[in-house]
């Protein structure tokens, strides 16, 4: 069976590439804005480039925001990816600006604390026991990166009914969030679409998750 996604076109990201790298893997692929589309497919894909609070008033134009909450309540899928990932999170801070996030995990994306910056190039990652997305790929498994901010602390602690979510790290400077699986709710700080088998390898897991 094929599965339905939706790349979320919010006026940022890497619309094309996205959608490509997904059909690639055998999604049938749309991109829109729509409302009942995005609720209606089987998994929603939220990329995501450039600023932290561009990005916010470009999902809330669309009604993103309350398009991913109410998919994750209904226990939809939903993947985010680079600033699309960030956005997720409770805050982001960027010149000393702070900016509300759509809150789906506590944390503030801020800027790394590194040499250089942005961060472009590829990097392994740390994954923990028990990964979907990373299913079959190797620990030296490299992947493209392409930011100056990220969450470096991630606090969301497991409790009585409550699992903790997968979290996968990397290092630029210092460690900072790579990739969370947290139920419906998926994300990646790395450009999946931009990382070649590798990347696709990860999709591909993804749409596992949707059938």
């Amino acid at each position: 069976m094929v599965v339905k996604v939706v790349v979320l076109d919010y006026g940022s990201g890497n619309l094309r590439s996205a959608e490509r790298a997904l059909a690639r893997v055998g999604a049938d692929v749309t991109v829109t804005s729509d409302y009942e589309a995005a609720m209606a497919a089987d998994g929603l894909v939220v990329p995501g480039v450039g600023a932290f609070a561009a990005c916010m008033a470009g999902l809330k134009s669309v009604i993103g925001d309350r398009i991913i909450d109410r998919r994750l309540a209904a226990g939809r899928p939903v993947l985010g990816i680079c600033v699309g990932m960030q956005i997720l999170f409770a805050e982001g801070v960027e010149h000393g600006v702070r900016t509300e996030g759509c809150g789906e995990w506590p944390g503030t994306v801020e800027r790394l604390d590194a040499p250089v910056l942005p961060h472009m190039g590829w990097n392994t990652v740390t994954v923990p026991e028990g990964s979907v997305l990373f299913d079959g790929l190797d620990a030296d498994t490299r992947f493209y990166f392409v930011h100056s901010y990220g969450v470096r602390t991630f606090d969301l602690q497991p409790g009585p009914g409550f699992t903790a979510p997968l979290v996968t790290w990397a290092e630029h400077g210092v460690p900072f969030v790579a990739a969370v699986e947290n139920g419906p709710l998926s994300a990646t700080q790395f450009h999946p679409e931009k990382s070649g088998d590798a990347g696709a390898t990860l999709l591909a897991n993804w749409l596992t998750t949707l059938k």
